[in-house]
């Protein structure tokens, strides 16, 4: 039996002929002849085409009209389309909105699949709404801010798409509506909005993440720079690729499948299913869906500069005194009238969120990329005290719609916004995103800065596996930080003290402590003085809000005393009257890249270990509740420090009250610390003597 003869499928397209081809091809099964013919936005030519292809085609395709009017090739509107189809008598014409709709789902689906929420809170910018309902509709899943460039386009948008205030007008009045307006109204509607929204998209295509559009569209709209963003587009040629790598496009989403070595159009897809039914049969979704699993089809992923992601997050801060207001004017000309301290700190807090500082140049060992906004809220620890957990809420919840709007995928809660309360928890639950204290990096970036710090000091005895030959010590351990600390430092030493005024806590702490390290010894007390001149390590992790936790000239000499609590709980008059005790403030994190943002009181590219650790969960796609309430677990102790190092994170230079410590400072500290134990020990041999 001689094989059958193939199905002759011809795309009669208002493009240009650059890309014309006649080949033969076998798909899923089915032999075709595949013809492309290019008029260039001569409709008269393209009606002609597509009656003398209807005498001997099994099916033909029309497209091209968006691209062509984009391109300049074509000013004629859907009317010339529908013309160019009827020209056809006795073979199917199909334009590929049918299968437009499978492929742009599906390719948005596609992406979430591989990288879940890469689209959340997504800025996006639609250049030419024709075509496009089915994308936005879908990424209307994941993000509501969605910027429009054209009001006027035959627009089949759902009324809720009102994110630009210049199309909403327009977006609202529906598809039926809006088709029946007279062209020459829509031209007129086209002139003021339409310029005015082109302005309003050019200014967000800056700051989008994502970017739609045919390519002729984006062309003529006129690209800026694409580093960062993803273009999702159809028909995607080498050249096209080219193109779009150039201006730097981190993911380019061909929502065409592309088996051939020329380019296809959805809609000679959607002509090539109609060629192989029966006489008469009307095309459905459910014959495309056969066709595109039979010939193993789907959407093409590009990745121009490799794989990566670029993800967004937020980070809430506040001032930690009266003392910050002094230097932001004109509060610090307010403040220094006497009396009007306390007045500016109470109005202040009431102030909305504002941005303090974009952050930009986060690039991940793995080649991921973040960016985020810090953002302030106006209360002090005081003034957050003063008033009931709600006033504090309400502050960070505007905050996190402030970090929606903005693009953020997940937002740190840093200093006292991650105590109050419940710790992050009602935060979390009403947010618009995901919600971390970042107190698992806090607990791990305490340890780790301890560690680093007893090392170079070298006084205390440290083991080959790093384990204290000495005693240890958390005040707060009944707190998130401090829980976590003990739960660290009861494997990293000999003996561990718990100390906190909640009691019942500590034991229940000491208790699964125990259950799961047997041979730890664990020690509990109210008051940490009994055994102050003991331990070589005390973490401090108090929400004390200043006040004094511990008597520092009881510390024993030599002790590093790591404090991370926010506000700090080692007063700077304190600690200078001990220079043979080693205090640091916390365990900051160096950040990968080159990043960039305004200062948070910290040297050039450091952070502190609750800001990273938000960075973490963006650079790695965790966008989730990661650390929320006032119980920390192991698990993600450990997790987030190994995810920390796996993208880049390294304990920066151990800082102290008056900056980073030099090799001098723990050579001046070691020294006084072995006198004063020479001192003491001399003093103890003279008392055991007889007189």
């Amino acid at each position: 039996m001689p094989p059958r003869k193939p199905k002759t499928v011809v795309n009669v397209t208002l493009q240009g002929d650059e890309w014309d081809y006649d080949e033969r091809v076998t798909l899923g099964g089915q032999r075709f002849r595949l013809v492309r013919v290019g008029t260039s936005g001569d409709a008269a030519a393209a009606e002609e085409q597509v009656s003398h292809w209807s005498q001997d085609a099994n099916a033909i395709a029309v497209s091209g009209l968006r691209e062509a009017r984009a391109a300049g090739h074509f000013s004629g509107r859907i009317e010339d389309l529908q013309r160019i189809t009827g020209a056809a008598t006795q073979v199917p014409v199909r334009d590929g909105s049918l299968l437009t709709d499978v492929l742009q789902e599906w390719a948005i689906r596609r992406v979430e699949a591989e990288m879940p929420g890469y689209f959340a809170n997504a800025r996006v910018v639609v250049v030419g709404a024709t075509t496009r309902e089915r994308t936005i509709a879908v990424l209307h899943e994941f993000t509501d801010n969605i910027v429009f460039d054209d009001p006027s386009h035959d627009l089949h948008v759902p009324g809720r798409l009102t994110t630009n205030p210049v199309t909403a007008t327009a977006a609202g009045i529906g598809e039926f509506a809006w088709r029946q307006v007279p062209g020459f109204v829509k031209d007129a509607v086209a002139g003021p909005f339409g310029w005015v929204s082109d302005k309003v998209a050019h200014f967000a295509v800056d700051d989008a993440d994502v970017i739609i559009g045919s390519f002729s569209e984006l062309m003529r709209f006129g690209l800026p720079g694409l580093a960062g963003k993803a273009v999702i587009t159809s028909a995607v040629s080498d050249d096209r690729l080219a193109t779009l790598s150039d201006l730097g496009a981190d993911l380019v989403v061909d929502i065409t499948p592309q088996p051939f070595a020329f380019i296809v159009v959805p809609a000679m897809y959607e002509a090539m299913v109609a060629a192989t039914l029966p006489a008469g049969d009307e095309l459905t979704t459910d014959d495309l869906a056969q066709f595109i699993q039979g010939a193993e089809l789907e959407s093409r992923l590009l990745w121009p500069r490799g794989r990566r992601r670029k993800s967004r997050f937020s980070f809430v801060i506040h001032p930690l005194s009266t003392e910050y207001f002094k230097n932001v004017e004109p509060l610090g000309h307010i403040t220094s009238i006497p009396g009007m301290s306390q007045v500016v700190e109470k109005t202040v807090a009431y102030m909305p969120p504002i941005v303090y500082s974009h952050v930009t140049g986060i690039v991940s060992d793995t080649g991921d990329e973040a960016e985020g906004w810090l953002i302030t809220v106006g209360g002090t620890p005081k003034q957050m005290l003063a008033h009931p957990p709600e006033f504090t809420y309400s502050r960070l919840l505007e905050a996190a719609e402030l970090s929606r709007r903005l693009g953020a995928q997940i937002m740190g809660l840093g200093a006292f916004t991650k105590v109050v309360g419940d710790a992050g928890v009602t935060v979390a639950k009403q947010a618009p995103l995901p919600v971390t204290t970042g107190n698992s990096y806090s607990a791990s970036g305490a340890l780790w800065a301890a560690h680093e710090a007893v090392r170079r000091l070298g006084i205390a005895e440290v083991d080959d596996d790093g384990t204290l030959r000495g005693k240890a010590m958390v005040v707060g351990a009944s707190g998130a930080i401090g829980s976590a600390c003990a739960r660290l430092l009861a494997l990293a030493s000999d003996e561990l003290w718990l100390v906190s005024p909640e009691t019942a806590k500590l034991l229940q702490l000491k208790q699964d402590i125990e259950r799961d390290h047997p041979r730890a010894i664990v020690h509990v007390a109210t008051n940490p003085s009994a055994a102050l001149a003991e331990v070589d390590v005390i973490v401090t992790a108090t929400s004390a809000a200043g006040h004094k936790v511990l008597d520092i000239m009881r510390v024993k000499p030599g002790c590093v005393i790591t404090d991370v609590a926010r506000p700090l709980d080692m007063s700077a008059d304190d600690i200078a009257k001990r220079p043979d005790v080693l205090v640091i403030e916390s365990g900051e994190v160096e950040l990968p890249g080159e990043p960039r943002m305004k200062s948070i009181g910290l040297p050039d590219r450091v952070a502190y270990a609750c800001l990273a650790e938000t960075i973490v969960l963006a650079l790695e796609g965790r966008y989730e509740n990661f650390t929320v309430g006032r119980s920390i677990t192991w698990p993600k102790v450990k997790e987030i420090y190994r995810l920390g190092l796996k993208h880049g994170m390294k304990l920066a230079t151990i800082s102290g009250v008056n900056g980073p410590y030099t090799d001098d400072d723990f050579d001046r500290v070691r020294s006084a610390a072995l006198a004063a134990r020479a001192a003491a020990a001399g003093t103890g041999a003279k008392s055991m003597e007889p007189t």
